[in-house]
């Protein structure tokens, strides 16, 4: 093993004239440096405009290029926060020669609070495109990883610029732990709370007032699964979250609904199935046997493109954890029987 002194035996200077990009590039009191820091295990120091960094070299040359690319995205007006350089590092960490502005310039919608609403990782961009050039799109993968979320903003801004009339947000209304009989109200108020997460989306995009007329307008339409049945929707941008709790038959009652000039976007976990032990999931037949054919498009999603806290990662990873060990078990119990 290489001692510490040896780690570090690597220097490298950088330097940019614009007072400005220097500061946004260091953060306030110097937070996007010490993130990167933190986040490689490097050392740097920034005096005036030059920037002295002294890691291993592998590092060094990584946030050579990290610093290179942010100050591109600082001149073309992009504003820096803490969580853009660490989905910097995450994507400069797998491939060094990706340029961060194709992706975090690829503006998706401006929300109600004016925040501009943008790609996080190589994947939610190839996600977007999916969209954009596809009519049936597929985003599989662990929570956190902003499915449901890039689907609603591309959505929301479908409907913005005239591509489609109506939103439509469904969801499976799957008994997890709950029976649906014991809580009060109507069907509609008993399946509310499994619609929640769709409405807190959209009002984290559009301010609550506007949502709300839409909503009474019918041009936004949050319903469960069950009420899709029989219905056509032409000129409709539809979503399913958490598909992976449909059975067969409720994914293809979904599937067939598609009507003219619409796009439907199917987000799930096929970690997270909630049906009975007896029941295949309608999201993991439908990725078997529609997988190939043109103009369905299949995005999945790893435990690398989580962008929520960082904690999430390592909690999904514990679990996982878990699972194998109990996969492993499982298995050696049946080679003694």
């Amino acid at each position: 093993m290489r001692s510490e002194d040896e780690k570090c035996a690597v220097k490298a200077q950088l330097s940019f004239e614009d007072n400005r990009l220097v500061q946004q590039l260091a953060g306030e009191q110097n937070s996007h440096l010490k993130i990167v820091e933190k986040q490689l295990g490097v050392r740097i120091h920034l005096r005036g405009n030059l920037f002295t960094i002294s890691g291993d070299a592998a590092d060094v040359e990584l946030v050579e290029r990290l610093l290179k690319e942010l100050a591109e995205l600082v001149e073309k007006g992009h504003p820096l926060y803490g969580s853009d350089i660490v989905y910097g590092i995450r994507i400069l960490s797998e491939n060094i020669h990706r340029r961060l502005a194709d992706i975090f310039l690829d503006q998706v919608f401006i929300a109600s609070n004016k925040r501009i609403i943008t790609p996080k990782s190589v994947k939610q961009k190839e996600y977007i495109e999916a969209i954009r050039g596809y009519d049936i799109v597929f985003g599989v993968g662990p929570a956190g990883t902003g499915k449901t979320y890039l689907a609603m903003a591309m959505a929301v801004a479908a409907m913005s610029k005239d591509l489609v009339r109506r939103i439509v947000l469904v969801r499976p209304a799957v008994e997890a732990g709950e029976k649906l009989g014991f809580l009060p109200g109507d069907l509609a108020e008993k399946v509310n709370p499994y619609l929640r997460p769709l409405y807190d989306a959209l009002h984290d995009m559009i301010d609550f007032e506007r949502a709300t007329n839409l909503i009474q307008r019918g041009a936004i339409e949050v319903a469960p699964l069950a009420f899709m049945r029989g219905r056509t929707l032409n000129d409709a941008f539809v979503i399913l979250d958490e598909a992976q709790n449909t059975t067969t038959e409720q994914m293809k009652m979904f599937l067939t609904r598609l009507g003219m000039n619409s796009k439907a976007v199917i987000t799930g976990d096929v970690t997270q199935i909630d049906l009975p032990g007896n029941k295949l999931s309608g999201l993991v037949e439908a990725i078997e046997l529609l997988d190939g054919i043109q103009g369905i498009r299949m995005v999945f999603f790893s435990k690398s493109d989580v962008v929520r806290h960082r904690l999430v990662q390592e909690i999904i990873q514990a679990y996982e954890r878990v699972e194998q060990r109990k996969s492993q078990s499982h298995s050696e119990m049946m080679r003694e029987e």
